[in-house]
């Protein structure tokens, strides 16, 4: 892909960014459209199944994401931001790359052709074509100082599926470097947080996330930065630190290198404030 010359590209951006991570959602959106880069979002798409469908009915796991493939113009790429919601896209395209009677099935069901050629990219593929195009050169130290973790989480591990896939992990760290802000080195940055088990065993979850914001605070880290909508959501809302560590999104820290993003009032939405720590490094006003 070379989004240089790319004006268009599809999005699915899942249920998350959509409700409870809408300032994931409006951080990338307001990031890519200043990059010249237009996410359309699919029309009508579904939930895509994340974590729970496939492990209850694979099935219905396999025709969730199938069925907003479908609606994916042909074309250009189709871009999701959320791990899991890549994941089971990614898995679902190419079961119907394999499987003859799958794709006969899908084209029955769907009324739509299945597209062998649609390319499915996570928005961390979308920046490294960015890099390569030389969109960060005049953002050097914006973020100067900043000490950091990054946070991948389980998700953007790779299944056996898609073991030849790209594998993201240092995306973050090399991004914000470039950038000015300092990664801090931990060993906590792809455990799983326990999200899935929220519901039914939240003492597991409490007890994961605490290692995890444990080791971020003596890693001397000033914020998490995270790849996940869903891990980031689970971090704020069971750190249990007595002087808690924001969590940022990605996406926000690459909206303030850029420039923008301290009035549009994401940061209002996080559990944990980060707007001292920004204000502090002259991030925000």
């Amino acid at each position: 892909m070379n989004p240089g010359r790319l004006k268009e590209i599809s999005y699915f951006p899942g249920c998350s960014l959509a409700t409870s991570a809408r300032e994931n959602n409006q951080s990338m959106l307001t990031f890519c459209r200043q990059s010249g880069i237009d996410l359309v979002e699919l029309d009508d798409w579904n939930c895509c199944g994340s974590s729970s469908a496939h492990s209850v009915d694979p099935e219905v796991g396999s025709q969730l994401p199938a069925r907003n493939l479908s609606l994916a113009p042909a074309g250009r790429p189709l871009l999701a931001a959320c791990p899991s919601c890549y994941l089971r896209l990614k898995i679902t395209h190419q079961k119907l790359l394999k499987d003859k009677d799958a794709r006969r099935a899908y084209h029955s069901r769907w009324g739509r052709p299945f597209n062998p050629e649609l390319e499915i990219i996570h928005f961390f593929d979308l920046l490294a074509g960015m890099a390569d195009a030389g969109n960060f050169g005049d953002r050097l130290n914006r973020l100067k100082g900043l000490r950091f973790v990054p946070y991948y989480g389980c998700m953007l591990a790779r299944p056996p599926q898609l073991r030849n896939e790209r594998n993201f992990h240092g995306t973050m760290e090399n991004f914000l470097s470039s950038l000015g802000a300092e990664p801090l080195p931990w060993s906590h940055k792809s455990r799983c947080c326990g999200t899935f088990l929220s519901v039914s065993r939240p003492d597991i979850a409490a007890r994961s996330v605490r290692k995890i914001m444990d080791g971020a605070a003596q890693a001397g880290a000033e914020c998490v930065v995270t790849a996940c909508a869903m891990c980031h959501l689970n971090l704020e809302i069971r750190s249990a630190l007595p002087g808690k560590i924001p969590v940022l999104h990605f996406s926000e820290l690459l909206s303030l290198a850029m420039g923008i993003g301290g009035g549009m009032g994401w940061f209002r939405r996080h559990l944990i404030d980060p707007r001292p720590l920004l204000k502090s490094r002259r991030l925000i006003a």
